[in-house]
């Protein structure tokens, strides 16, 4: 275990959501009062890190005595871009940086590195850590839940939360004027938000990337709710990583040419007006996932992830992930995160309960 009076470092990496702070202030909390240690929070992920000097924010337990519980986003700031190893240049060309990275790190005098992130940003610290011999903990968070080997990720339910209430205030207005209400949700490949927030608001069609789709089916379904159910309007979900029926990803470029999922819910919205001739909306849920007040389990599960993962540095087990297995927090080796399947269990209880309610998955 580090001495009483050692530095530890703590950042965010890849996208933001509802928890982090939980996880922030939790390990403070843990390194402060338990173990004496100094908590370093490094600004805007491994960025902050290539900064000279090292851009660095002083975490005190007094910083945590207001609302930041109950905030979302991070309070270090946070990056999705800039990966060390291909670290883009202004003349466009990619550079290696991960030694500067590794440098920043050294000129803190630190005794280990708490990363709360996604499986990419897992993949870029683990091999930073290996090359740098630091002592490394992770925390999953991720909207998406796609980070393998744990039930939740910090954002998750927060993110589900919001889609769940969405599809509550698109059902009346639905109801109300005979529509189909269509609606796009986040998770990149993986299918969690859509099937969890789909289940629990009622939707009639879910469409995940796991699985796919065919427009007949989905006509079929809308139409067996009008003759046999008698319904004007149906609900659907769906996850903006899901495919066309030919297998092509519906994508956007943004200004800086980056291209990202989007436009599934238009997509889909067009060619079922025609099909199961019913009037369509489309509402894209997009960043609002990401941000108001982390939900009680997001909070509750961030902060025992923040003193387990103190927990972990103190008892001398690096290379590990925190994760949540059985109501417990058990910790894995971060490689295992890295190639661990992600995507939803097509196979698990969650699609079973989902067919067993009666709810199109698009293939049947």
């Amino acid at each position: 275990m580090p001495p009483v009076g050692s530095r530890i470092g703590i950042l965010t990496s890849g996208g933001d959501c509802a928890g982090l702070n939980a996880v922030i202030r939790a390990a403070v909390f843990r390194a402060v009062h338990t173990y004496g240690w100094e908590v370093v929070g490094l600004r805007q992920g491994t960025l902050g890190l290539l900064k000279r000097p090292v851009d660095t924010m002083h975490l005190d337990v007094n910083m945590f005595s207001g609302s930041i519980l109950r905030e979302s986003g991070t309070i270090l700031g946070t990056t999705n871009t800039g990966d060390p190893f291909a670290f883009p240049m202004p003349d466009g060309s990619k550079k290696d940086r991960s030694a500067e990275v590794i440098e920043g790190y050294r000129q803190l005098g630190l005794a280990g590195l708490i990363v709360i992130g996604g499986d990419g940003s897992f993949r870029i610290m683990d091999k930073l850590a290996k090359q740098g011999n630091i002592p490394l903990v992770g925390v999953p968070k991720t909207i998406d839940n796609d980070v393998g080997r744990t039930e939740n990720s910090i954002g998750f339910i927060t993110a589900v939360n919001v889609a769940t209430e969405a599809l509550d205030r698109l059902q009346p207005t639905a109801a109300s004027h005979n529509r189909v209400m269509i609606l796009e949700v986040m998770g990149r490949d993986a299918g969690h938000i859509a099937l969890v927030s789909g289940i629990a608001g009622g939707a009639d069609i879910i469409l995940m990337p796991e699985i796919p789709w065919k427009l007949e089916a989905l006509a079929g379904k809308i139409k067996r709710l009008r003759d046999e159910e008698g319904r004007n309007f149906a609900l659907v979900v769906v996850a903006e990583g899901v495919k066309t029926p030919e297998g092509r990803s519906v994508t956007q470029a943004d200004v800086a040419g980056k291209v990202r999922y989007g436009g599934i819910g238009h997509y889909l919205g067009d060619r079922l007006a025609d099909a199961a001739k019913a009037e369509t909306r489309v509402t894209v849920l997009g960043h609002v996932q990401r941000g108001g007040s982390p939900a009680t389990t997001d909070r509750v599960l961030g902060s025992a992830f923040g003193v387990a993962a103190v927990d972990l540095l103190a008892a001398g087990k690096h290379g590990r992930m925190v994760t949540w297995q059985n109501r417990h927090v058990v910790d894995v080796p971060i490689e295992d995160t890295i190639s661990g399947p992600g995507g939803v269990n097509v196979e698990g209880d969650l699609v079973r309960t989902a067919r067993g309610l009666g709810i199109c998955l698009g293939d049947q």
